[in-house]
């Protein structure tokens, strides 16, 4: 009888530390497969910024060319924002409003350039003094 007690505890404790090793398989590739789910919709969260950051960069280019001075600023506040929030888009941003400013034909001799070429110069100067 002893024996079969002793017996009995010994395939009880196999049997437990069976469903534990089993239970922490399971466990493991649970957690594995909410890490791939979670980088998986992290990366879409991105994909969908950069898609919504690109329709308001084309937007904004649009409104470049606006009559309406308030529309003008509006674009150029949003290329900064976006030159702020993409680095690696600083340089298209910058390069856009550089030719914007060269091919607006507007003569400043007279006077002072218009508010929103004075926008621009002062974003290009805070972006050069950021680099520096």
């Amino acid at each position: 009888m002893q024996d079969w007690v002793g017996l009995s505890e010994i395939i009880r404790n196999i049997g437990i530390v069976l469903g534990g090793a089993i239970g922490l398989v399971f466990a493991w590739m649970r957690v594995r497969a909410a890490n791939r789910q979670s980088e998986a919709q992290t990366r879409q969260a991105e994909v969908g910024r950069r898609e919504h950051v690109a329709e308001l960069f084309n937007r904004a280019v649009g409104q470049l060319d606006n009559e309406k001075l308030h529309v003008r600023l509006g674009a150029i506040y949003t290329l900064r924002e976006i030159s702020q929030d993409f680095p690696d888009l600083t340089k298209a941003v910058l390069e856009l409003l550089a030719t914007y400013l060269r091919s607006s034909g507007v003569n400043y001799k007279d006077g002072p350039p218009p508010p929103d070429v004075r926008e621009i110069m002062r974003l290009v100067r805070e972006r050069i003094e950021d680099e520096r």
